[in-house]
């Protein structure tokens, strides 16, 4: 159903952890002219697009979940996409957000209106406007397939691991897996007893550390429901183990070396044959890529009906996929484990500035925004799990939430300066933030450990990761510097005399 031009105070884009999180925060923050524009049809982000077999997170249940909303009764330490979903929609319930959600409201373009300082928001369920936007489309929500030459004319069944087709069985097919990332870990050994064949197409081997889940028990969960001080005790533990982890990643890379041995100790437990085993051990200190959790992997890939090949897929010949070293193999379906467009977000193809120019154009030369979440020339946008807000081992939900802090803060700041007004970052701002990260992550494992990796953009510049602890993160984002913005009003205003705050922010500029 269309809905006629309106006008709100924020519009939220997107719907998964990030989008319902800012929705809970604005609510609590007394704000109620609030809309989340979603383009499919429920929440969940990349919970609700990744539904492939064995889809599970690798952050403990009890950390991964917002620190508002603790659940007492997830099943398992690791918890599985389908209970993953219906946190989101049991969040999306209880703080009574379904009334603020547009589903089937793709955004097609939103700009800046220079002259009345807001949004005007063209989506696919009706044109509107809003002051604020706040863009949580998430990095991991556009799948990204490699143009192998042949693949328009394969004749059997394509797909991304992230748009599963259900509809298709296995049973009995030949398969061809591409991509040894995150994703393909886990569907390999959940379709390799059930496939006749499986290829995996393997361009760079992951290192892959013990899964270590069970079930949480009947009594666990009892005494969590009975006493929620258990619950945070039990996140405050998981979240205190990885913090103290953090150093190895952005400060001292050596100290992994001893992880590499667990590594490769797993390995060798489940593969048995030399050829195999070194086509398997990564040549790159462990933590430049992502690490993986899997203690099925490695003993699907030993099975007699999987075959590694080195190289990734170069090629397709009608139903045959050739490998970079020429390998070749028949196969009837593919399946893409190839990851996402996180460097390079569609989003921001679709976002016009204040100067016309697209945030696409802005961050050609890579992403930068002030404290992960405001770009220079996009007033009054900000963005969740911005530029180098990723994290290597612990919780992205910790980020988020110390996001949505600086969120609320912009939006005081806002009624602060009062009237109709807009915060632009300022480019010297965006800058020394920028340079201080990157800085700072010269001397992390992604950038001297000897890989190439999703975190990395076209020009190898590390724009994903954030290079310390999420405390030093949250102490980064509890309060906007009204120091780092322009105030900006509307033009007929310009020529009133200017406030205590305006001119505070440029004698500080």
């Amino acid at each position: 159903m269309a809905h006629e031009h309106e006008h709100v105070r924020v519009a939220v884009i997107g719907s998964g952890f990030g989008g319902l999180g800012a929705a809970v925060r604005l609510r609590r923050e007394g704000i109620t002219d609030f809309i989340v524009l979603e383009r499919a049809d429920s929440v969940g982000g990349t919970w609700r697009d990744n539904s492939y077999p064995g889809c599970a997170c690798d952050v403990p249940s009890h950390l991964y979940s917002f620190s508002f909303a603790p659940n007492p009764d997830w099943p398992r330490t690791f918890s599985g996409q389908r209970h993953i979903r219906a946190y989101l929609e049991h969040v999306a319930d209880v703080f009574r957000l379904r009334p603020h959600i547009r589903f089937d409201s793709e955004v097609k373009k939103m700009t800046w209106n220079t002259e009345l300082l807001r949004w005007d928001i063209e989506a696919t369920a009706g044109n509107l406007s809003a002051d604020v936007v706040v863009s949580a489309t998430g990095p991991l929500s556009d799948p990204k397939i490699p143009d192998i030459p042949g693949l328009e004319s394969f004749p059997g069944k394509v797909f991304h691991s992230a748009r599963w087709d259900h509809d298709y069985d296995l049973a009995g097919k030949r398969v061809a897996m591409v991509g040894t990332g995150a994703s393909a870990i886990q569907i390999v050994p959940s379709i390799q007893p059930e496939v006749s064949r499986l290829t995996v197409f393997q361009r760079t081997p992951p290192w892959v550390m013990p899964r270590v889940d069970r079930a949480i028990s009947g009594a666990e969960r009892s005494l969590h429901r009975a006493l929620p001080l258990t619950t945070r005790l039990r996140r405050g533990l998981l979240w205190g183990i990885r913090e103290l982890q953090v150093q190895a990643f952005t400060k001292h890379p050596g100290e992994l070396g001893f992880v590499e041995q667990l590594a490769k100790r797993n390995m060798a437990r489940a593969i048995k044959d030399p050829a195999l085993r070194a086509k398997l051990t990564p040549d790159y200190r462990i933590g430049c890529k992502r690490i993986l959790l899997s203690s099925t992997y490695y003993p699907a890939l030993a099975q007699d009906n999987v075959d590694v090949v080195a190289g990734g897929l170069s090629e397709i010949r009608g139903s045959t996929v050739v490998a970079a070293d020429g390998t070749e193999a028949e196969v009837d379906a593919i399946i893409f484990g190839t990851g996402f467009h996180v460097t390079d977000m569609p989003i921001a193809e679709r976002v016009v500035g204040a100067d016309g120019r697209t945030l696409a154009e802005t961050w050609k030369d890579g992403m930068a925004a002030l404290r992960g979440a405001s770009a220079a020339g996009f007033p009054n946008w900000m963005t969740i799990i911005g530029p180098n807000t990723g994290l290597g081992n612990s919780s992205m939900i910790l980020m988020i939430e110390s996001q949505l802090n600086y969120m609320a803060d912009y939006l005081r700041q806002l009624d602060v300066l009062g009237g109709r007004v807009a915060l632009d970052a300022r480019p010297s701002a965006v800058n020394a933030w920028n340079r201080k990260v990157q800085e700072r992550m010269k001397r992390t494992v992604w950038n001297t450990g000897g890989c190439t990796s999703w975190y990395l953009d076209a020009n190898g510049r590390n724009t994903t990761v954030w290079p310390g602890t999420t405390t030093e993160f949250r102490r980064a984002t509890r309060q906007v510097d009204l120091a780092e913005y322009a105030v900006l009003r509307p033009p007929t205003a310009k020529a009133s005399p200017a406030s205590p705050v305006d001119e505070a922010a440029e004698v500080t500029a």
